[in-house]
């Protein structure tokens, strides 16, 4: 690493800029694991739908930033009141477990009553796409995306207050390498009234795809 030219600068040089092949129009399925039980997770793509402060599976969280979190565009401190919201998806079932059973490798389809939950947006989605050459253009590298969350979270942030009516991100996962979605408050009017699928981890039809998408990623599981 160079110290006149890091690949990982805590802040973007402003302004930034964007050209017409730097966002993406996405439309395909997008997925989430989702407990429906139990106490509030604050995971890549776990959150709670029963009980106290119930959120649904298409509901931005607005409460942050959060350490664990990668690309919140919070202004914090996370106790403060805001309006800002954050989403975040996969693009496959596979990254989407590998991301939210990355501490014990282990997909437990139990504790919690997990739920596999996907859905197709009722319209494009305006990504800006950071797995090309938009980091680099901007003096950082693709190693940022893998670096500390705290600087992620600044970039993100900037991104977001530069361009308001940007959907989100596209990024690749720390785990997988593959692609995940970050969406913002502009993203809410994309969510269709019911998703194409949803069902319990355990559920008969879905057992054989966490079977499958375990031995890919190299996780154990309790199916």
């Amino acid at each position: 690493m160079s110290g006149r030219h890091p690949k990982i600068p805590r802040a973007p040089r402003t302004p930034l800029t964007v050209a017409p092949e730097d966002v993406l129009a996405y439309d395909g399925v997008l997925w989430r694991i989702h407990r429906t039980t139990g106490p509030h997770v604050v995971s890549w793509r776990t959150l709670r739908t029963t009980g106290p402060h119930v959120v649904s599976w298409r509901t931005l969280r607005t409460y942050g930033p959060i350490a664990s979190m990668r690309y919140d565009p919070h202004p914090g401190p996370a106790t403060a009141a805001t309006t800002t919201g954050v989403l975040y998806a996969a693009c496959d079932v596979a990254t989407a477990l590998a991301e939210v059973y990355q501490a014990t490798r282990t997909i437990d389809t139990t504790i919690g009553a997990p739920a596999l939950t996907g859905w197709r947006p009722t319209r494009p989605l305006n990504l800006l796409n950071l797995t090309e050459t938009w980091l680099i253009r901007h003096r950082a590298s693709y190693a940022l995306l893998h670096g500390p969350r705290t600087v992620c979270r600044t970039w993100a942030r900037t991104i977001h207050l530069t361009w308001p009516h940007l959907d989100g991100l596209y990024v690749p996962s720390t785990m997988t390498g593959r692609p995940n979605v970050v969406l913002w408050n502009p993203a809410a009017d994309s969510f269709p009234t019911d998703p194409e699928f949803t069902r319990p981890l355990d559920h008969p039809r879905v057992r054989p795809i966490i079977r499958t998408a375990a031995r890919t990623i190299g996780y154990a599981s309790t199916v």
